[in-house]
């Protein structure tokens, strides 16, 4: 870990530590624990609190909006609520030398690393990695059907989702350029419509609903911890799209021999019993589905090749089963994604 990161994972545990203890009240809980620490998002908790640092070149606005989201009454039991005051963001310390080093004067070429925006949430419990068969994959999608079939209560950003498969895709190149081991998800990924490439909007019939993102289990906790009901967590992607891109993971993973069918008809049968608007209410679900899947597909391999060339690695055997999925989705015929599209 760098010394920028040391400092982000420091102030981030100082701040939820003295947020979680009333003045002058006793301190008993161990050190801050690092739930996540990723280029998009270092996540930090102390006691009931969780500070998250956003990347530094977010989009404050949107943040501010997605975060007066997950406060909304509508949104109440289906988005875990944040304790930041809705509109507003905390705003990391510039990143400090460690205490005792000496003090540098940077050069002008070189400016000082911009502040992060942060966000405080109630501690959850997550979903248990180490039980798979207690997946709550029904819970998920009973949320998911809540959220897609909430109205938006005020006008909010696009759903990232194809924004962040794009940004994936170019990780991947820039940590491989050249490299034949891309040409797969590369070509799964040019046989997509554009508007699942995040270049052009989706259509219009399928643009308007309220969107998680990026819906998979580690976007779940139970609220109180630790037996409260399940809620969604995390609207950095949140926002108006095609309420079929968060049923797209669990469909790319059943596709692909990742989940279980009885998970995946677990998954869609909650999903349609509680309304939900992604998918038909009986019958194929694939054409609606087909395109997101795809692009989710695509998503998970550029980034495990990323990841595989960061740790100077070859991909496991969950990674090989994505990649290849991109050379079978490249030779698909292309009529879905046209019915999908119009």
């Amino acid at each position: 870990m760098t010394t920028t990161e040391t400092s982000v994972v420091h102030d981030l545990g100082t701040l939820a530590h003295r947020l979680s203890h009333p003045t002058r009240t006793r301190c008993v809980c161990g050190p801050p624990q690092v739930l996540a620490d990723r280029p998009d998002g270092t996540v930090v908790r102390s006691g009931a609190i969780v500070a998250k640092a956003h990347a530094a070149d977010t989009d404050r606005e949107a943040l501010a909006a997605r975060t007066a989201l997950a406060a909304a009454p509508q949104l109440t039991g289906i988005l875990l609520p944040p304790l930041t005051a809705p509109g507003q963001s905390l705003t990391a310390p510039g990143h400090p030398e460690p205490s005792g080093a000496p003090q540098r004067s940077e050069p002008p070429e070189r400016p000082a690393p911009a502040p992060r925006p942060v966000t405080l949430w109630p501690f959850g419990e997550p979903v248990d990695p180490t039980d798979p068969e207690a997946a709550p994959w029904a819970e998920a999608a009973v949320l998911l059907a809540r959220l897609h079939r909430t109205e938006p209560p005020f006008r909010i950003p696009p759903m990232r989702g194809p924004a962040k498969a794009a940004r994936a895709v170019a990780r991947m190149r820039a940590a491989l350029p050249g490299d034949p081991a891309v040409l797969p998800v590369l070509a799964g990924w040019r046989a997509l419509p554009a508007w699942a490439r995040g270049e052009s909007p989706a259509p219009l019939r399928r643009a308007g609903f309220l969107c998680h993102g990026d819906l998979h289990l580690g976007q779940l906790v139970r609220h109180p911890a630790p037996d409260g009901p399940w809620l969604l967590i995390d609207v950095d992607d949140a926002g108006a799209g095609d309420p079929a891109w968060d049923l797209a993971r669990p469909a790319a993973w059943y596709a692909a021999g990742l989940l279980a069918p009885e998970d995946w008809s677990a998954c869609l049968d909650a999903y349609r019993s509680a309304g939900g608007p992604a998918v038909p209410a009986a019958g194929d679900p694939w054409p609606e589905l087909d395109v997101p899947a795809r692009a989710l597909t695509v998503q998970t391999a550029a980034l495990a090749l990323a990841k595989c060339a960061a740790e100077q690695r070859d991909p496991d055997e969950l990674e090989q089963l994505m990649i290849e999925s991109c050379a079978r989705i490249a030779t698909l015929p292309s009529e879905l994604a046209a019915d999908h599209a119009s």
